[in-house]
């Protein structure tokens, strides 16, 4: 089987997994060779047999990480997957919260250090 073809299977199974092809797997897909092993990559860490971390567990990582980079189309599907996963309303928040936390504290590093360097002599 043809990467191109591997990537088509793949995709196909997205579709029917999600109702819709994700836009970045969608564009990735153009590229198979690199498309191909980071879908193997995704899966692996969501629905792969060796993981360590429980279904939900996972996707509520995936929900606050995407919170931090501001990843509105994923933080609706990892969302969803959350709760069907068996997420709660009050665990989403909470994912959500600190997802924020750590985006704004990254923030806060850097600038804080430009601040202190801006005026480390006064």
């Amino acid at each position: 089987m043809s990467d191109r073809e591997i990537a088509d299977k793949i995709l196909k199974s997205m579709e029917e997994l999600y109702g819709f092809v994700p836009l970045v797997c969608e564009v990735m897909s153009e590229r198979p060779d690199l498309f191909i092993p980071s879908s193997n990559l995704s899966r692996a860490l969501f629905e792969g047999e060796g993981r360590k971390m429980d279904k939900k567990t996972a996707y509520l990582c995936a929900v606050a990480a995407a919170s931090a980079v501001g990843g509105e189309h994923c933080i609706k599907v990892q969302g969803e997957h959350a709760k069907d996963a068996g997420a709660t309303k009050e665990e989403m928040l909470e994912a959500m919260t600190i997802g924020a936390l750590m985006a704004m504290t990254r923030s806060e590093s850097i600038a804080f250090r430009k601040y202190k360097e801006l005026f480390e002599d006064e």
